[in-house]
């Protein structure tokens, strides 16, 4: 579904990533995990197409994808970041405004929002302002948003690292069911280990700039990895 090849990106005159290699299969969700600074949410900003690498090649779909990217491919993934960017008008209009975009019918719009905010337990707030939402329901609110419009490739950019631990381990549980019945083919970057383990299929720790270790994260936590993955790893087992 998505390949980059030797990615690296400079910014100012310092390496932020260097000589990246990844793939995302269709169905597959993959979870970029590291500390801070180690360069996860600037790869997952090129890998969706919001920045140009330095160096390097993007494949989208089997297709090379030049620096001006197509609207056409832009239109196939949906991105939901840490902070919830949502417009100053009811809740089903911030649902509903991808679908306008992309000139789907008034009925089929209809249809899908009301279904993607029952998926994610926020029906009843439909015709509520979203800025009045507390965070996790405004979080709720961007998820529904982002799978009404059917994405080839979900973004997902440390979509729980601003909600409080009760809120957090209910969306994730909501998440994970989503997932199970959308196979929706999804790039997850987190800081914590539980979600990467929750909802990724294929993790890949990512120390400054490169990557450290791949593998299955009950892979990562069992088997014995490099001293550097090893003391990141540690926080989430000790």
């Amino acid at each position: 579904m998505l390949e980059a090849q030797e990615i690296t990106w400079k910014q100012d005159h310092k390496t932020i990533l260097q000589s990246i290699n990844f793939h995302l299969l269709p169905g597959e969700c993959v979870g970029l995990i590291g500390p801070n600074g180690s360069g996860k949410s600037s790869l997952l900003k090129i890998l969706a197409f919001l920045e140009t690498p330095t160096s390097g090649l993007l494949f989208f779909q089997g297709q090379s994808v030049p620096k001006n990217v197509p609207l056409a491919i832009r239109r196939k993934i949906a991105i939901v970041f840490q902070e919830s960017l949502l417009l100053n008008t009811r809740v089903f209009d911030n649902v509903a405004v991808g679908l306008k975009i992309r000139g789907v019918s008034k009925e089929t719009i209809k249809q899908r929002v009301d279904y993607w905010l029952e998926q994610f337990g926020v029906i009843h707030l439909s015709k509520q302002l979203a800025r009045s939402l507390s965070g996790g329901e405004a979080q709720r609110v961007s998820l529904a948003r982002a799978f009404a419009i059917e994405p080839d490739v979900l973004f997902l950019d440390e979509p729980f690292s601003a909600l409080d631990a009760p809120t957090k381990e209910a969306l994730r549980v909501d998440l994970a069911k989503v997932f199970k019945t959308t196979q929706t083919t999804t790039v997850l970057v987190s800081h914590d280990f539980k979600d990467i383990a929750h909802l990724a299929n294929r993790a890949m720790i990512l120390l400054n700039g490169q990557v450290a270790a791949e593998g299955a994260p009950t892979e990562l936590l069992q088997n014995p990895q490099q001293g550097d993955v090893t003391r990141f790893l540690a926080h989430f087992t000790s």
